[in-house]
C-alpha cells in the first residue's frame, strides 16, 4: 500500500472583529515545479561588469530556481496568496556560457506552519551546475502590499 505524506498549510483571515480563523488545505510532500531559461547576455557577470566573464550569474540561477520553487506551490494558494522566499542556502557549482540551456527543479521536502523547504537543482544539460534548499512562505498579497505601504516613508 502507498503511503502519501501532507502538509497542512494554515491560511489566516481576520474576520470584522480581528478574530483568527484557520483554514486547511494539504500539499503533498514531493510536489515539484520547474523553470528554464536560455542563457543571454543579461544573465551573466558580464553584463554587471565589463572585466567578469561572459558565464551564466549566481544570482540568475538563484532567481530560476525561485521561480521553479513557485510554480511547485502556486496551484495550492488560495485566491489572493502567493509564496515569497524567505531563505537561500545554494551552491553554484559550476560555469554555464551564452546559449546555454537552464533547467531548474524544486521538490517540497519539509514545512513548519505556513514556512516550506524546497529541495532545488539546476543543470544545463551536460551537468548539474547548482543545488541547495529555498524557505518559501505564504502570504495574503493584499495584506501584504498594505503593511509594505505603511513602512514606506510619507512623501
Amino acid at each position: 500500500m502507498e503511503t502519501k505524506a501532507f502538509v497542512s498549510c494554515s491560511k489566516i483571515a481576520f474576520d470584522s472583529e480581528s478574530r483568527i480563523f484557520f483554514m486547511t488545505r494539504h500539499i503533498p510532500i514531493g510536489v515539484s515545479g520547474e523553470a528554464e531559461e536560455i542563457v543571454d547576455r543579461k544573465h551573466t557577470l558580464a553584463a554587471h561588469h565589463p572585466d567578469l566573464p561572459p558565464v551564466y550569474s549566481t544570482p540568475d540561477m538563484i532567481r530560476l530556481m525561485e521561480t521553479a520553487c513557485f510554480h511547485a506551490l502556486q496551484p495550492f494558494c488560495e485566491e489572493g496568496e502567493i509564496t515569497v522566499g524567505i531563505a537561500i542556502h545554494v551552491e553554484h557549482r559550476a560555469a554555464s556560457g551564452i546559449g546555454m540551456h537552464i533547467h531548474a527543479r524544486a521538490e517540497l521536502e519539509s514545512f513548519d506552519g505556513r514556512f516550506y523547504t524546497m529541495r532545488v537543482t539546476a543543470d544545463d544539460g551536460t551537468q548539474e551546475i547548482g543545488h541547495g534548499t529555498v524557505g518559501r512562505a505564504v502570504v495574503h498579497v493584499p495584506s501584504f502590499v498594505a503593511r509594505m505601504r505603511e513602512k514606506a516613508p510619507q512623501k
